[in-house]
């Protein structure tokens, strides 16, 4: 039986440097920012579709940059 591993959901601090080319710790400002508008505390994660929304980024363009 093939294992199926699903879409991501989520976007990590990692993921923004790879896309953006900003240091880790702006990463991490750019993450903060997205809570802080969406009105999420710092435990709670950010979604792909989130991101997209903020930056004005489509999902389409961040995929190949995802792969798990």
């Amino acid at each position: 039986m093939k294992k199926v591993i699903p879409q991501r959901l989520i976007i990590y601090t990692k993921d923004v440097e790879n896309l953006t080319g900003k240091s880790p710790q702006s990463a991490r400002r750019l993450l903060n920012q997205i809570r802080k508008k969406l009105g999420k505390s710092e435990e709670e994660l950010i979604t792909i579709t989130e991101f997209c929304d903020y930056t004005g980024l489509s999902e389409a363009q961040l995929a190949p940059f995802l792969e798990n």
